[in-house]
């Protein structure tokens, strides 16, 4: 089997192209039967990660099908964002086998992420897996190299520092805020949505104990457990645009593939707010917010791309980190290329334990006629010894006598090594 992985992401794709391949949970399962549905012939592995900051397809098909399943991939993935395939492919990489491995560990781990180290993508794997498995897509190949990404992932969060330094999303929007508005005592925030992204934010708000906190979401029952826990008030998303005023900070991130918050509702917020500042983040992709907001004098506006320059970290202490990490990809990597290779010789090795059964077959089937016909029994089982030995040995007797020259030389030391192992001495060579 092959493994490739096809995709795009923060250092590749400008933002309003990753959102127009961006996939939300919903999609997921309709997208890889739809990728599947493709394939006459062939019916690949596959498994969809979709974040804010990428989209990646990671397949494992038969090798001998995955130049053309390169390009029908690369082909259907264009189409679900409405683009080319020349457009996706100058905003894409792609990836085979060891340096698929590679690039989905480094994932896993938090060192490709915007946030180096960060932890969420991890859970983001394992939904994809999920949904793969749900739809019916993860085979074996894909389920080795996903878990065998998260035992990486995991070893790399317990043995390096390499989190322990990070600047999340959550606390640069928080940092973000403390610039704009000279007490964060002073303000109301909003947050939309109530996934993992909001929690986290609301959870870095709530610390700086701002004068209000609501929240608003699709499922107002969602929305108000959340709104709960920070102490907050829920509302339903259809009153968005009527209690934009009443907010000095709003930070958004759902799953809608549509602007939830344009430029009239806000332009109206505005108004009535006497064109006091307001500070929003759009953390979603696709957009949350229409980008012509940002154009408002008294809006301050910040998407996800936005805020990677705040999250930009160095130091020697990250560096040492990440050369521990990467140390334990690479032993990661080497690991499933093993495996890979094993899993390449399973056929030849089926097909060798078929052959040696029907001959050892034919031949316990001549000793039993044999036996029947009264024969001796020590004549029986040399009989039997010499046939298998015959049978076993035709095949690579032959081909030394046909081969020549060089070939020749290769294919005796390949017959010594498989047959003259555990102290046998090679023809010619004389005791000591």
């Amino acid at each position: 089997m092959s493994v490739f992985a096809l995709g795009l992401n923060h250092t590749t794709a400008p933002l309003d192209l990753r959102g127009r391949l961006a996939f939300s949970p919903e999609q997921m399962a309709p997208a890889l039967h739809g990728l599947r549905g493709r394939f006459e012939l062939c019916l690949p592995e596959a498994a969809l990660v979709s974040t804010c900051n990428r989209t990646e397809l990671y397949v494992a098909a038969p090798a001998a099908a995955a130049s053309a399943l390169v390009r029908s991939t690369l082909d259907w993935l264009a189409e679900q964002g409405g683009i080319s395939g020349a457009q996706l492919q100058s905003h894409s990489y792609l990836m085979e086998d060891r340096a698929a491995a590679r690039h989905a560990f480094r994932v896993a781990a938090g060192l490709d992420s915007m946030v180096l180290g960060e932890p969420q993508i991890l859970g983001q794997m394992k939904q994809a897996v999920r949904m793969a498995e749900e739809a019916g897509t993860l085979g074996t190949t894909l389920h080795q190299l996903f878990q065998r990404s998260f035992a990486v992932a995991k070893e790399v969060r317990t043995c390096t520092e390499i989190g322990a330094h990070s600047i999340s999303m959550a606390a640069a929007a928080v940092r973000l805020a403390a610039q704009i508005f000279e007490d964060l005592h002073q303000i109301k925030v909003l947050f939309v949505g109530a996934g993992e992204m909001i929690e986290l934010v609301a959870t870095h708000f709530e610390a700086r104990a701002p004068k209000g906190i609501a929240l608003a979401n699709r499922t107002l029952e969602r929305g108000e457990r959340l709104a709960s826990r920070f102490g907050g008030e829920a509302i339903r998303l259809s009153d968005l645009p009527s209690r934009l005023q009443d907010f000095d900070a709003i930070i958004s991130c759902t799953a809608s593939t549509l602007p939830i918050i344009g430029l009239g509702a806000v332009e109206r917020a505005l108004r009535a707010r006497r064109r006091r500042p307001m500070f929003m983040v759009d953390l979603a992709v696709p957009r949350d917010i229409e980008p012509e907001v940002a154009q408002l004098a008294d809006v301050y506006l910040y998407t996800v791309d936005d805020l990677s320059a705040l999250v930009q970290t160095a130091g020697e202490k990250r560096q040492a980190a990440v050369q521990q990490a990467e140390a334990i990809i690479d032993a990661g990597v080497q690991s499933f290329s093993h495996w890979l290779d094993q899993r390449a010789a399973v056929p030849l090795i089926q097909a060798l334990g078929r052959q040696a059964e029907d001959w050892s077959g034919a031949e316990l089937a001549r000793a039993r006629k044999a036996l029947a016909r009264g024969e001796a029994a020590d004549d029986v089982i040399e009989a039997l010894a010499r046939g298998l030995t015959n049978k076993m040995l035709h095949g690579t007797l032959a081909e030394l006598h046909a081969a020549e020259g060089e070939e020749r030389a290769k294919l005796a030391e390949t017959v010594t090594r498989l047959f003259l192992r555990q102290g046998a001495r090679a023809p010619g060579h004389g005791s000591h």
